[in-house]
């Protein structure tokens, strides 16, 4: 299993029947196609779509509904479409119950960095500021090293902060990790790694729940 399968079959666990959830552009918007077809969830896209779903067949396809990450989805019964003024009134008014969201780094205070690496084009902050700062339950989803084997969770970060102390859960293609007043909490490994190979993967001090 890749480290991508990883963390998105573990990212579903997440999520509560019933709910509102925003998956954010990057690898949290593939966590819906590890998501039962009858699972009871609305998806939420802040272009203007709540009830989105998995991408159609391309001879299915509406080249005219597409998600805030430019995909292709189809729309379960009773989704509803309105404007990014109404779609961004439902995340102000905290109305959504979790946001899932990559990172370029987060920190054991629950600081989010995923929008800007100085010296590189970005296309603004866009939404995630938005969601990060309203939505009550933040669960990011990332690789535990970059590409470079370096670390990305953090004692604090380093690049231009999306939001702070927004994030409640890590869930990692090493390690399931809680962000607490007492700093992060390793909660589940997901591969066969000890205490002390995780912790030395991660610039922040870990603590190993019993």
């Amino acid at each position: 299993m890749s480290a991508a399968e990883r963390i998105l079959s573990r990212a579903v666990n997440e999520i509560t029947p019933g709910s509102i959830v925003n998956l954010g552009i990057g690898l949290p918007t593939q966590v819906i196609r590890y998501l039962p077809d009858d699972f009871d969830v609305q998806i939420h896209s802040e272009n203007g779509i709540l009830g989105a779903w998995k991408q159609s067949p391309p001879e299915a396809m509406d080249p005219f509904l597409i998600d805030a990450a430019g995909a292709y989805v189809s729309l379960r019964e009773g989704a509803s479409l309105f404007d990014s003024a109404v779609s961004f009134a439902l995340i102000r008014r905290a109305r959504l119950d979790l946001t899932m969201i990559g990172a370029f780094e987060v920190d054991e205070l629950g600081n989010l960095a995923n929008w800007k690496i100085p010296g590189k084009f970005s296309p603004g902050i866009g939404g995630a500021m938005e969601l990060a700062q309203k939505t009550p339950r933040i669960v990011v989803l990332t690789t535990h090293t970059d590409k470079h084997g370096r670390p990305k969770i953090l004692k604090s970060c380093r690049l231009p902060l999306t939001a702070k102390a927004c994030v409640s859960r890590i869930v990692s293609d090493l390690a399931v990790m809680d962000v607490t007043p007492q700093g992060l909490v390793v909660r589940e490994k997901l591969v066969e790694i000890s205490d002390a190979d995780l912790q030395a993967r991660t610039e922040a001090e870990l603590t190993f729940a019993t």
